[in-house]
């Protein structure tokens, strides 16, 4: 897939990760009914490679499907098996070679110019600016714009609706979204309020400025 293409078409990532297989599935298939057309299902969630597994069924081939919190060569092999269509990474693991191996374009995590040159270097599709509330939000987001003024940067960690709106503002490329999108429907909770947040999150990435 074109993940660069489609991170500037859609502009928003949705990053699941929950302790009930069940309802992050649910997650997952909800999301997609909503039109959020990137989906990332972290590694690090209960049984993370099943819960790829049927989203790939249910969703068909067509939709992409990301696995994320891919560390080592084994997450990448492990995602590619289970459908995952891209991979996303924390920072520059084994696991970011072992995905463009496999075909996987990589949303690869980066905080610093050093490690952006380097991830740069490396060929991959964008750059996740993780964790951007703790390095400064779109200020920091900014700050790199000035060097980096053509890369595909998308910040990831804290992303609320207020940040979503002033990263896009500031040159982001698209916005990672976990928590303030995601609540705790992945674990359980009420699936008609993730709805209501995808819509709104949708709306944010809509009104963004191109």
């Amino acid at each position: 897939m074109d993940l660069p293409a489609a991170l500037a078409t859609h502009r928003l990532v949705a990053i699941v990760r929950g302790d009930d297989p069940d309802a992050a599935l649910r997650t997952v298939l909800a999301l997609a009914d909503e039109g959020v057309e990137l989906i990332e299902v972290s590694l690090t969630g209960t049984a993370a490679l099943s819960v790829i597994e049927r989203a790939r069924d249910a969703l068909g081939p067509d939709h992409p499907l990301g696995a994320g919190t891919v560390l080592t060569a084994e997450d990448a092999r492990a995602a590619h098996g289970a459908g995952a269509d891209f991979a996303v990474t924390p920072g520059l693991g084994d696991g970011v070679r072992a995905a463009q191996d496999l075909g996987m374009p990589v949303l690869a995590g980066v905080l610093t110019p050093t490690e952006i040159i380097a991830a740069r270097a490396l060929g991959v599709a964008a750059l996740k600016i993780f964790p951007i509330a703790q390095a400064g939000g779109a200020a920091y987001l900014k700050a790199l714009r000035g060097p980096f003024p053509e890369a595909p940067l998308v910040p990831v960690g804290g992303i609320d609706e207020a940040a979503a709106r002033a990263c896009l503002a500031a040159g982001a490329l698209a916005v990672g979204v976990g928590s303030p999108l995601i609540g705790d429907a992945a674990d359980g909770g009420s699936i008609t309020a993730l709805r209501k947040r995808a819509r709104l999150f949708r709306t944010v990435v809509a009104e963004a400025p191109r």
